[in-house]
């Protein structure tokens, strides 16, 4: 990190929203592998879900599909309602 402003505009609390290392600018530098992967695999370590936590994940994933698949089901129905109804008469 470089060196922190301590004359901050007002609202402005010092955190980066965007980083600004952009390909084609002159002070543009090549991340290194661990950082374009989240860090390298030595510093972090394993977050190890509960039975509780997979059972939610899961439930959640199951309800999202349902969804989906419920929204494709009745689009289908409309189109078959909308051809026995309006455009085959």
């Amino acid at each position: 990190m470089g060196k922190k402003r301590d004359n901050l505009p007002e609202g402005d609390d010092g955190r980066t929203i965007v980083d600004m290392n952009v390909e084609g600018m002159p002070w543009y530098h090549k991340p290194s592998p661990d950082a374009v992967f989240g860090g390298s695999s030595k510093d972090s370590e394993k977050v190890e879900m509960t039975r509780e936590e997979q059972r939610a994940f899961m439930w959640g994933a199951i309800k999202a599909s349902l969804l989906v698949a419920l929204v494709f089901i009745g689009v289908f129905f409309l189109f078959i309602l909308f051809c026995d109804k309006i455009w085959f008469q």
